[in-house]
């Protein structure tokens, strides 16, 4: 959209401040602002304007309602808005605004340290992205138990592939099986849609059989080509509890002729903490037998030391959020060096998802990273796409 299309709304105390703000996107074209001199008012005309506002630009510290208790309560009313954060606050301070805001549900735009320029400004508000009607997911919501049940009983299910890219020589090292269902009517439809179900009412383990065998039987097809890949597959929270889990998984995987090298168990660490016991013997079991064992979204957790300690990981996989907020977050940047550092000194291949753009893969390289998985790399496809594209496949440089 033109900034000439869109409604603006300045929530700032200091009166120079938000006339000078209100000058500025007059100046850039904007046609329609509004401004209030706390969060209160904000939310109040907020919530009357029509046409609705389509970006806010807010000041964190204002006296009444703060500029957190703002987003608080646009989060509340569940209305997509984009929002810029402008203060003097410091960096770390706003950088947790920033996360919370997110969690609120608000598209965030940027932060602004003050004094605000019209550069700045400009540059954040080109970021601005209509809100996409949700009509997709809310279609796949609807979708019965039963509904369900028929889409596994006629093996409508299958895995996407995503490359997973060495990022030394850029060769590709891997694909993660991520679970579709190829719907008759509505299309291929994503995991948010059907995985909670399945999960609630014990269809997962049919899902993690079905992910696994097609995987497996992929992945010897692409050896017997000449691709030197492995295959990830994801564990379920739930499956995790089956003490015949790891036997299960064997026999399947030896069935389709793979060696259990060539598989990577991806397990993410909130399920690695449940029912322990029988956690660590499947875990184990399956390490001994060759699987490889990944430790899904690494830093999202709140044990992630003493899960590598406990659990005999083969690989380190870097939650995507310390990745793509590493270019701008001094503190996520740090994360991610300490993980990768972490990673080597234990002899644990490090992974790092959500790379989707050359910044981050230059980032990652220079950090020493090993694997890059993102869709600066490739997006999920199914497993003739897959093989079309490692043909095509041209590392960055």
């Amino acid at each position: 959209m033109r900034i000439d299309e869109l409604h603006f709304l300045v929530a700032e105390d200091h009166d120079f401040q938000r006339k000078t703000l209100v000058r500025m996107l007059t100046s850039m074209g904007a046609k329609r602002v509004s401004e209030a001199a706390d969060g209160r008012a904000a939310l109040g005309i907020f919530i009357d304007l029509t046409p609705p506002v389509d970006i806010i630009i807010s000041d964190l510290d204002m006296p009444g309602m703060d500029g957190m208790a703002f987003m608080r309560h646009l989060g509340e009313l569940g209305v997509p808005v984009s929002v810029i954060l402008s203060s003097a606050l410091d960096s770390s301070l706003i950088s947790s605004v920033e996360t919370m805001t997110k969690a609120y549900g608000i598209t965030l735009l940027g932060a602004i340290e003050k004094p605000i320029t019209p550069q700045k400004l400009e540059a954040m508000v080109r970021n601005y992205v209509a809100p996409q009607r949700k009509a997709a997911k809310t279609a796949a919501a609807v979708f019965t138990l039963e509904e369900i049940r028929e889409g596994l009983t006629k093996g409508q299910f299958e895995p996407f592939f995503q490359p997973k890219v060495n990022i030394a020589d850029g060769h590709v090292s891997g694909a993660e099986a991520l679970a579709r269902w190829r719907h008759p009517v509505k299309g291929v439809v994503a995991p948010y849609a059907f995985i909670t179900e399945m999960e609630n009412n014990g269809l997962i383990d049919q899902l993690t059989w079905k992910m696994l065998e097609i995987a497996a039987q992929r992945c010897r097809e692409w050896m017997g080509r000449g691709l030197d890949a492995t295959v990830s597959v994801n564990l379920s929270l739930k499956s995790l509890s089956d003490s015949g889990l790891a036997d299960h998984i064997t026999e399947l995987v030896a069935a389709q002729k793979l060696a259990p090298k060539c598989m990577v168990l991806e397990i993410t660490e909130s399920a690695a903490m449940t029912d322990l016991a029988k956690a660590l013997e499947n875990l184990t079991r399956l390490r001994m037998k060759g699987f490889g064992l990944s430790i899904d979204d690494y830093g999202t957790g709140y044990s992630s030391m003493q899960q590598l300690s406990r659990i005999p990981f083969t690989e380190l996989k870097i939650d995507q959020g310390f990745v793509l907020s590493a270019i701008e977050k001094s503190a996520s940047k740090v994360i991610l060096s300490s993980s990768l550092e972490m990673a080597k000194n234990l002899k644990l291949k490090s992974v790092a998802e959500g790379v989707e753009t050359q910044a981050h893969w230059n980032l990652l390289k220079g950090l020493g990273c090993d694997i890059a998985q993102g869709y600066f790399v490739a997006k999920p496809m199914d497993a003739k796409a897959f093989e079309d594209w490692v043909l095509e496949w041209t590392p960055p440089e």
